[in-house]
């Protein structure tokens, strides 16, 4: 096994896989992984749960990468306006699918090797979202429309 990086992102469990969710300070991380747990309270997808906010764990474990939250984060999630609040977490998810907020690569209809990243010699399907956009309108169709990885 590999060791434990810590990354600038938040993860949220949305069904069977979590979504990592990178991008510079202010992009709206953790306001999109809120936005995902109230869709699924809303019913637009199964379930999502917080795993971590604003460090995230990656662990390369067996051929999937692993999440976790920090240790002092964990169950916490900012609120901009609010400061931090406590919430149901999941302590451990694997990867599934890893969005970039504020990507400067991001395109109208991007070729198929711009929807993956690398993450500790790890192939994942990636969506880049440009500055100032809705992410979630994006982000909600592309996990309903996304093959499930493997």
């Amino acid at each position: 096994m590999a060791d434990i990086a810590t990354v600038h992102a938040s993860a949220v469990l949305v069904g069977a896989r979590a979504v990592l969710i990178r991008g510079p300070a202010g992009a709206g991380k953790s306001r999109l992984a809120m936005a995902l747990i109230r869709a699924a309270q809303a019913g637009q997808l199964r379930m999502a749960r917080l795993v971590a906010d604003d460090r995230t764990q990656v662990e390369a474990c067996h051929g999937r990468i692993v999440v976790r939250p920090a240790a002092a984060l964990a169950g916490f999630i900012e609120a901009r306006g609010l400061g931090i609040r406590q919430v149901s977490h999941e302590p451990v998810a694997v990867l599934g699918w890893v969005v970039d907020l504020g990507a400067t690569d991001a395109q109208r209809l991007p070729a198929s090797r711009q929807g993956e990243t690398i993450i500790e010699n790890v192939r994942l399907p990636r969506l880049a979202i440009a500055s100032g956009e809705d992410p979630l309108p994006t982000v909600l169709t592309w996990l309903g429309t996304a093959a499930a990885p493997a």
